[in-house]
Protein backbone atom coordinates (compact mmCIF):
# COMPACT_ATOMS: atom_id res chain seq x y z
CA UNK A 1 0.00 0.00 0.00
CA UNK A 2 1.24 4.03 -0.81
CA UNK A 3 -0.49 4.67 2.62
CA UNK A 4 -2.10 3.80 5.84
CA UNK A 5 -4.56 4.63 7.59
CA UNK A 6 -5.91 3.45 11.48
CA UNK A 7 -9.15 4.54 13.34
CA UNK A 8 -12.51 3.87 10.72
CA UNK A 9 -14.89 6.28 12.33
CA UNK A 10 -16.71 8.47 9.85
CA UNK A 11 -13.43 10.86 9.24
CA UNK A 12 -11.07 8.09 8.85
CA UNK A 13 -13.55 6.05 6.46
CA UNK A 14 -13.93 8.61 4.50
CA UNK A 15 -10.34 9.99 3.74
CA UNK A 16 -9.24 6.59 3.27
CA UNK A 17 -12.37 6.79 0.06
CA UNK A 18 -10.90 9.56 -1.27
CA UNK A 19 -7.06 8.45 -0.88
CA UNK A 20 -8.21 5.25 -3.37
CA UNK A 21 -10.49 7.53 -5.84
CA UNK A 22 -7.02 9.75 -6.47
CA UNK A 23 -5.35 6.45 -7.78
CA UNK A 24 -3.23 5.75 -4.21
CA UNK A 25 -3.74 2.13 -2.55
CA UNK A 26 -4.51 2.54 1.06
CA UNK A 27 -4.41 0.13 3.54
CA UNK A 28 -7.27 0.56 6.43
CA UNK A 29 -6.94 -0.59 10.46
CA UNK A 30 -8.77 0.07 13.50
CA UNK A 31 -8.43 -0.93 16.97
CA UNK A 32 -11.85 -2.94 16.87
CA UNK A 33 -11.36 -5.43 13.96
CA UNK A 34 -14.67 -6.27 12.89
CA UNK A 35 -14.78 -2.72 11.68
CA UNK A 36 -12.20 -3.49 9.41
CA UNK A 37 -13.91 -6.33 7.52
CA UNK A 38 -17.61 -4.35 7.89
CA UNK A 39 -16.36 -1.46 5.74
CA UNK A 40 -14.67 -3.38 3.03
CA UNK A 41 -17.68 -5.38 2.63
CA UNK A 42 -19.66 -2.16 2.55
CA UNK A 43 -18.53 1.30 1.99
CA UNK A 44 -14.99 -0.02 0.41
CA UNK A 45 -16.53 -2.72 -1.58
CA UNK A 46 -15.30 -2.67 -5.00
CA UNK A 47 -12.61 -0.41 -3.91
CA UNK A 48 -8.48 -0.81 -4.09
CA UNK A 49 -8.49 -0.61 -0.20
CA UNK A 50 -6.45 -3.41 1.57
CA UNK A 51 -7.40 -4.24 5.14
CA UNK A 52 -5.06 -5.02 8.01
CA UNK A 53 -6.03 -7.65 10.96
CA UNK A 54 -2.97 -6.27 13.25
CA UNK A 55 -0.33 -3.85 13.68
CA UNK A 56 1.89 -5.73 12.42
CA UNK A 57 -0.27 -6.81 9.77
CA UNK A 58 -0.74 -3.42 8.61
CA UNK A 59 2.43 -2.17 8.62
CA UNK A 60 4.00 -5.02 6.94
CA UNK A 61 1.75 -4.41 3.71
CA UNK A 62 3.26 -0.83 3.53
CA UNK A 63 5.54 0.57 1.25
CA UNK A 64 8.73 1.94 2.52
CA UNK A 65 9.11 4.61 3.54
CA UNK A 66 6.14 4.20 5.53
CA UNK A 67 2.93 6.66 5.70
CA UNK A 68 0.83 5.93 8.20
CA UNK A 69 -2.19 8.60 9.15
CA UNK A 70 -3.57 7.63 12.91
CA UNK A 71 -7.12 9.35 12.77
CA UNK A 72 -7.81 8.58 16.46
CA UNK A 73 -9.25 10.92 19.35
CA UNK A 74 -6.46 12.90 20.02
CA UNK A 75 -4.80 12.22 23.72
CA UNK A 76 -3.39 9.42 25.43
CA UNK A 77 -5.09 7.33 22.18
CA UNK A 78 -2.27 8.99 19.94
CA UNK A 79 0.66 8.04 21.78
CA UNK A 80 -0.81 4.34 22.84
CA UNK A 81 -1.28 3.50 19.08
CA UNK A 82 2.29 5.35 18.44
CA UNK A 83 3.95 3.07 20.98
CA UNK A 84 2.17 0.42 19.34
CA UNK A 85 3.69 0.77 15.99
CA UNK A 86 7.16 1.66 16.94
CA UNK A 87 8.23 -1.71 17.08
CA UNK A 88 7.49 -2.50 13.48
CA UNK A 89 8.86 0.69 11.47
CA UNK A 90 11.73 1.37 9.68
CA UNK A 91 13.93 4.27 10.25
CA UNK A 92 12.82 7.20 8.64
CA UNK A 93 8.59 5.88 8.58
CA UNK A 94 6.48 8.63 8.77
CA UNK A 95 3.47 8.96 11.23
CA UNK A 96 0.71 11.61 10.88
CA UNK A 97 -1.67 12.58 13.36
CA UNK A 98 -4.65 13.64 11.43
CA UNK A 99 -6.71 14.37 14.94
CA UNK A 100 -7.17 18.12 16.92
CA UNK A 101 -4.03 17.27 18.92
CA UNK A 102 -3.07 19.82 21.70
CA UNK A 103 -0.03 21.70 19.53
CA UNK A 104 2.81 21.32 23.35
CA UNK A 105 1.56 17.37 22.06
CA UNK A 106 2.91 17.36 18.87
CA UNK A 107 5.63 19.22 19.32
CA UNK A 108 6.90 16.25 21.83
CA UNK A 109 5.77 13.30 19.79
CA UNK A 110 7.79 15.07 16.37
CA UNK A 111 11.07 15.16 19.29
CA UNK A 112 10.03 11.91 20.48
CA UNK A 113 10.15 10.12 17.10
CA UNK A 114 13.00 12.21 15.19
CA UNK A 115 15.29 10.98 18.29
CA UNK A 116 14.43 7.86 17.44
CA UNK A 117 15.06 8.43 13.90
CA UNK A 118 11.54 8.15 12.63
CA UNK A 119 9.58 11.31 11.48
CA UNK A 120 5.89 12.90 12.66
CA UNK A 121 3.77 14.79 10.68
CA UNK A 122 1.09 16.63 12.92
CA UNK A 123 -1.66 17.42 10.56
CA UNK A 124 -4.82 19.73 10.67
CA UNK A 125 -8.06 18.47 8.95
CA UNK A 126 -10.40 20.39 8.54
CA UNK A 127 -13.91 20.17 6.45
CA UNK A 128 -15.69 17.51 8.50
CA UNK A 129 -17.56 14.54 6.91
CA UNK A 130 -17.85 15.46 3.10
CA UNK A 131 -14.42 17.39 3.33
CA UNK A 132 -12.42 14.25 4.17
CA UNK A 133 -14.34 12.41 1.29
CA UNK A 134 -14.17 15.03 -1.55
CA UNK A 135 -11.78 17.72 -0.40
CA UNK A 136 -10.28 18.85 3.01
CA UNK A 137 -8.18 21.37 3.77
CA UNK A 138 -5.05 19.90 4.97
CA UNK A 139 -2.13 21.83 7.21
CA UNK A 140 0.70 19.54 8.03
CA UNK A 141 3.95 20.26 9.73
CA UNK A 142 6.79 18.72 11.47
CA UNK A 143 9.66 16.32 10.41
CA UNK A 144 10.47 18.41 7.08
CA UNK A 145 12.08 15.73 4.92
CA UNK A 146 8.50 14.33 5.40
CA UNK A 147 6.48 16.96 3.44
CA UNK A 148 8.42 15.64 0.18
CA UNK A 149 6.59 11.90 0.69
CA UNK A 150 3.15 12.90 2.04
CA UNK A 151 2.75 16.08 -0.51
CA UNK A 152 1.68 14.06 -3.65
CA UNK A 153 -1.54 12.35 -1.87
CA UNK A 154 -2.09 15.13 0.30
CA UNK A 155 -2.24 17.90 -2.39
CA UNK A 156 -4.21 15.49 -4.92
CA UNK A 157 -6.85 14.72 -1.99
CA UNK A 158 -6.78 18.40 -0.54
CA UNK A 159 -10.26 20.32 -1.61
CA UNK A 160 -8.81 23.15 -4.53
CA UNK A 161 -8.88 26.70 -4.53
CA UNK A 162 -8.05 28.39 -7.95
CA UNK A 163 -6.69 25.21 -8.99
CA UNK A 164 -4.30 25.34 -6.00
CA UNK A 165 -5.00 22.73 -3.50
CA UNK A 166 -5.86 23.58 0.11
CA UNK A 167 -3.08 22.06 1.47
CA UNK A 168 0.42 23.35 1.73
CA UNK A 169 3.51 22.52 4.54
CA UNK A 170 3.35 24.78 7.50
CA UNK A 171 6.26 24.66 9.80
CA UNK A 172 8.24 22.21 11.96
CA UNK A 173 7.15 20.44 15.04
CA UNK A 174 3.79 21.52 16.39
CA UNK A 175 2.96 24.16 13.34
CA UNK A 176 0.48 21.71 11.86
CA UNK A 177 -1.53 21.71 14.89
CA UNK A 178 -1.06 25.47 16.16
CA UNK A 179 -2.85 26.35 12.39
CA UNK A 180 -5.43 24.02 13.12
CA UNK A 181 -6.02 25.64 16.73
CA UNK A 182 -6.11 29.14 15.06
CA UNK A 183 -8.08 28.06 12.23
CA UNK A 184 -10.94 26.88 15.02
CA UNK A 185 -11.01 29.74 16.42
CA UNK A 186 -11.30 31.77 13.62
CA UNK A 187 -13.91 29.30 12.22
CA UNK A 188 -16.10 29.54 15.66
CA UNK A 189 -15.77 32.86 15.56
CA UNK A 190 -17.59 33.26 12.52
CA UNK A 191 -20.09 30.91 13.01
CA UNK A 192 -21.30 32.69 16.31
CA UNK A 193 -20.96 36.27 14.54
CA UNK A 194 -23.47 34.49 11.94
CA UNK A 195 -25.80 33.03 14.74
CA UNK A 196 -26.30 36.40 16.40
CA UNK A 197 -26.75 38.41 13.37
CA UNK A 198 -29.62 35.94 12.15
CA UNK A 199 -30.84 36.67 16.11
CA UNK A 200 -30.64 40.12 15.89
CA UNK A 201 -32.95 40.53 12.61
CA UNK A 202 -34.79 37.18 13.06
CA UNK A 203 -36.11 39.03 16.64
Amino acid sequence: GDFGLIGLAVMGQNLILNINDHGFVAVAYNRTVSKVDRFLENEAKGTNIIGAHSIQDFVHKLKCPRKIMLLVKAGPAVDDFIGQLLPYLDKGDISIDGGNSHFPDSIRRCKDLEEKGFRFIGCGVSGGESGARYGPSLMPGGSTSAWEHVRPIFQSIAAKADNEPCCDWVGETGAGHYVKMVHNGIEYGDMQLICEAYHLMKE
